[in-house]
């Protein structure tokens, strides 16, 4: 079974890395860096994007887009928007192969606020050991072979568009590839990852803007968690990820409009956080039907309207969105370990949390990236810029003791003294 599409330990493979978590391994990874320090390569893109690195098999994969929103006040011709698939040697950055891809539909406006914040490749690939899955909003899924770029199969999962883009990441499961496609037809749809023939698909709503994930549950099996607004009170939904079909409920993030945090998952529990009301729930994955009252362990009021939480040793963090705020949970009570304001302010933090060598990575959209201990108290280790300024709504992936920073011109390779 294929969990996340992890292909190898060492790779990192989809949005957040194995199992969608934010959550690596690797050991001696550097805390601080600079334009001239801990920089062991930094290769040029063709375009901005918000989508992350990911990696397989010693080649880094990313998305990016060109010829169309590079300007808020001269954004140019929408017909002319190309979105881009690179592969680059991870030892290197040298760019192996590049995979132009038209627009194939009308597109969105850009303009400034929504689409001027996110652009048009902000959905994170996932790979396994051979092909590499990209999702282009209302221009598709695409298929392409891992060693060269090449088009296996291409899938419409809907044409929608919206004015905050499209930024959900596909996941892998077994044989299925499936697709968060609130945004183009407010379903969640499962494609046959050889073919691209549709195998399911659920309503779900046009506001479920987070990434589902894939939830091992005690005692056996894999359920496929995602984050539903709605008011007085969201639901979150546990899926068969075989067929589709709904297993569990229970009451979750409320917020009229949209969800943009994706759930994590530890030991069977699913954490959840979301909503301009700023909400965190606890539930116990592994439930049939309404289990708002048997299984959902705690609701707080906290959380992030955007960014996506981590766990580490008992306790979830995350930073918010705007206020600026680096927030510690417990874990089993839901209970505020600490909420300490960040300095120098961050301005907005749309990237999720990594963490790593006992370190909280948070990346601000234009103030660089902050880095704390990964403990019961408020620690800040180091604030990291680069000389030439970045602006990043990307995640940090990690890559066998190095950090991949993916800014709007740049990939940036980070290792240690």
């Amino acid at each position: 079974m294929i969990l996340g599409g992890v292909a190898a330990a060492a790779d990192w493979p989809r949005f957040r890395g194995p199992g969608g978590l934010g959550v690596a391994v690797d050991g001696k990874l550097p805390g601080e860096w600079s334009s001239t320090r801990n920089v062991a390569w930094k290769t040029p893109l063709p375009g901005p994007g918000g989508s992350s690195p990911v990696v397989v098999g010693g080649r880094v994969y990313v998305t990016a887009y060109s010829g169309y929103g590079l300007d808020v006040e001269k954004p140019g011709d929408v017909s002319q928007l190309v979105r881009h698939v690179v592969c680059l040697d991870g030892a290197t950055g040298a760019i192996l192969w590049q995979k132009p891809f038209a627009s194939r539909v009308k597109e969105s406006d850009y303009a400034p606020g929504n689409s001027g914040w996110h652009g048009y490749a902000s959905s994170t690939p996932v790979a396994d050991d051979r092909h590499l899955y990209v999702f282009f909003g209302a221009s598709g899924v695409f298929c392409l072979r891992l060693a060269d770029g090449e088009v296996v199969w291409h899938a419409d999962v809907g044409d929608s568009v919206t004015g905050w883009g499209s930024g959900n990441s596909p996941v892998l499961h077994d044989d299925l590839l499936v697709v968060n496609a609130a945004v183009e037809s407010g379903r969640l749809v499962a494609l046959d990852k050889a073919t691209g023939a549709e195998a399911w698909r659920k309503d779900v709503g046009r506001g479920a803007r987070n990434t589902p994930n894939l939830v091992p549950v005690p005692g056996g099996g894999v359920e496929l968690v995602l984050s539903l607004p709605g008011e007085p009170q969201g639901k979150i939904i546990g899926i068969d990820p075989r067929t589709g079909a709904e297993l569990w409920s229970c009451r979750g993030i409320p917020d009229r409009g949209y969800v943009c945090p994706s759930v994590i998952h530890h030991d069977g529990i699913v954490y959840a956080i979301g909503g301009r009301k700023n909400t965190a729930v606890a539930v116990r994955a592994g439930g049939r039907g309404d289990v708002s009252e048997t299984h959902v362990l705690w609701t707080v009021n906290k959380g992030s309207n955007v960014s996506s939480p981590g766990y580490h040793d008992g306790r979830l963090y995350w930073m918010h969105d705007k206020q600026g705020t680096f927030v510690c949970l417990d874990a089993a009570t839901g209970d505020v370990v600490f909420e300490e304001r960040v300095e120098p302010r961050p301005g907005i933090v749309y990237s999720s949390v990594t963490i790593a060598d006992g370190k909280v990575y948070a990346t601000s959209q234009h103030d660089g990236t902050f880095v704390f201990e990964a403990g019961p108290r408020f620690r800040q280790l180091a604030h990291n810029t680069f000389a030439e300024g970045q602006r990043v709504n990307a995640s940090l992936a990690v890559d066998r003791g190095r950090l991949l920073l993916r800014d709007d011109g740049a990939i940036w390779c980070l290792a240690a003294d």
